[in-house]
């Protein structure tokens, strides 16, 4: 059962000042005064992000210095080879930088390693690999921060590397001849939490500034920004926002065909994209490439402009995000099956499940499923040839890579960030890190923080959703972390008509509150049809209000999260 909470109460002050400087609803000026925007400028800023915005990109530590090398390079016709990560991040990480650098006269070389025979972040099989292809400067693209080894390997060799990451880094960081991450513990760049992609936006700003190129030259490519920074689930704060923004506008001109390929053969009917359009449709299909075969494939389709490459390949990626979810599905049933005998609700604050056979390609999927559905951190392990890969998915207020620092001398390496995190083990040790890993859950959880919350902004009667309310919460978009669509509470609501069952488990109703009458739909909340009898009198929910479009109409609908 979830739990109510009331966000805390904005600075009253503060409110009244954005409320009677925008002349906007009061609960609107509060909940942006939640959000940290307490005064009527920053509220301004918020409603119009727009490239006036951005920082210096040479504000990032080394960025002078990574202009430089990559400049040298062009100039002594040195080839250069984008190394990245499998995920969505990654792929348009490779996709920015590559379609960059080519505009400015190189030919680089691309490389993204096999997930299943490789693993994640740079290793010496790909620095062999760059080595081969007569690389001599390798550029990491949302991995390299923790790659010490790695990088006095490829230097050994005869290669420069230039690091580009946005994760934690270790105690040390690599010798390299540039690292840019505003995540490094010197770092004092104004804004830390851009996805890899992010940063790489930055590296060819700083170029294009160097270079003295309009502004065009880089800012053609926010749309990749985008997808990769939507799917990371990075913070919408900041620059991100700034990026989402700015490449949802490009994105929703279906200027890139591999993008549009992408939807198409996703059955899109030309409705308008929004970040969840992002998450659910297109980042999972990308993903699908990199878990479950060779990444450089959704690069190929992301860098192409030619109409029949971009529709097959997006056709082979439709292919496998279908493949994806038969696995999901079965290792997902298989994780419940241990659930049900090794979970204690009652003790464990932790759940770690591992299991010879899971595909390694998915196991995050499910243990973000799995975290979901018992509230609790989650290790999810796959065992190969007795080694275990990981993947583990957090709940609010638990630093699951802290977490698992703790438990470092079990394992053979880890990596991530607070929500989510991956890691080595031996087999013959995952008993070991198990136990180890639920006392440190037991230590620093609490049994407050167990109990599944549903957060909402505020109490607002139905009869306030007027149209001028609906286009200003429209301003607030992009939505996603920390900029999550607005929350609202309404009591003693009236069910009218016929409320029924739609889809797989969705709960179709319609409301009234004062002679205003609202759609409402749940989604797997059919569980619930009991509680909206029609004539129901003293419903109480709570929901996102958001538009529907559907057959070139716009309607206004209530998203229900909860009734009660």
């Amino acid at each position: 059962m979830l739990k109510w909470v009331l966000r805390d109460k904005a600075e009253a002050e503060q409110t009244r000042d954005i409320q009677d400087d925008l002349n906007i609803p009061e609960i609107v000026a509060r909940i942006l005064v939640f959000r940290g925007i307490t005064t009527p400028e920053q509220a301004r800023i918020f409603f119009k992000p727009d490239w006036s915005r951005m920082h210096d990109p040479f504000s990032m530590k080394d960025m002078d210095r990574a202009v430089e090398r990559i400049i040298a390079a062009r100039e002594q016709g040195q080839r250069v080879l984008i190394y990245g990560d499998y995920d969505v991040d990654g792929v348009t990480s490779v996709s920015t930088l590559y379609l960059f650098l080519k505009s400015i006269g190189f030919d680089p070389l691309y490389f993204i390693p096999d997930r299943m025979k490789e693993g994640y972040g740079l290793s010496r099989a790909g620095i062999d690999r760059a080595k081969e292809e007569g690389a001599d400067l390798l550029i990491t693209v949302d991995c390299g921060i923790t790659a010490v080894e790695e990088v006095a390997y490829a230097k050994s060799q005869g290669i420069d590397v230039i690091v580009s990451d946005h994760h934690e880094q270790a105690e040390t960081i690599p010798d390299a001849e540039a690292i840019l991450d505003p995540k490094r513990a010197d770092s004092t760049y104004p804004f830390n939490e851009l996805a890899g992609v992010g940063v790489v936006f930055k590296l060819i700003q700083a170029l294009s500034i160097k270079l003295e190129l309009g502004p065009e030259s880089y800012q053609q490519y926010v749309d990749l920004v985008a997808l990769g920074s939507a799917a990371d689930i990075v913070p919408l704060v900041d620059e991100n926002r700034i990026f989402v923004h700015m490449g949802l506008m490009r994105i929703n001109r279906m200027e890139r065909p591999g993008i549009k390929a992408m939807f198409d053969a996703s059955g899109w009917r030309g409705e308008k994209v929004s970040t969840g359009k992002l998450v659910f449709v297109i980042a999972p299909r990308i993903n699908a490439v990199g878990r479950l075969g060779n990444a450089e494939r959704a690069v190929r389709l992301l860098v192409s402009d030619e109409g029949q490459q971009t529709v097959n390949i997006a056709q082979i990626l439709e292919s496998e995000n279908r493949n994806r979810k038969l696995i999901d599905e079965e290792t997902f049933h298989d994780a419940l099956d241990i659930l049900s005998s090794e979970f204690d609700e009652s003790k464990d604050k932790a759940v770690v499940l591992a299991k010879e056979g899971w595909h390694s390609g998915v196991i995050g999927i499910v243990a973000s499923r799995v975290s979901e559905r018992v509230h609790r951190p989650t290790v999810m392990i796959s065992v190969d040839n007795g080694i275990g890969k990981g993947s583990a998915r957090s709940i609010g207020g638990f630093d699951i890579y802290s977490a698992i620092k703790e438990c470092s001398h079990t394992l053979i390496g880890f990596g991530g960030h607070r929500f989510a995190a991956g890691l080595t083990i031996e087999q013959s040790r995952i008993e070991e890190f198990k136990q180890s890993f639920k006392e440190v859950a037991k230590q620093n959880l609490t049994e407050e923080d167990l109990v599944k919350k549903l957060f909402y902004d505020g109490e607002i009667s139905l009869s306030d959703v007027d149209e001028r309310f609906v286009k200003i919460l429209r301003h607030f978009a992009p939505f996603g972390p920390r900029n999550m669509r607005p929350v609202f509470k309404s009591t003693n609501v009236r069910v009218v008509g016929s409320p029924r069952i739609v889809g797989r488990n969705h709960l179709k109703f319609r409301v009234c509150q004062e002679n205003r009458v609202f759609d409402a739909i749940g989604f797997d909340l059919g569980d619930l049809m009991y509680r909206v009898g029609p004539g129901e009198k003293n419903l109480d929910m709570v929901y996102v209000i958001e538009e529907n479009h559907w057959n070139g109409r716009t309607k206004v609908q209530l998203r229900v999260k909860d009734l009660q």
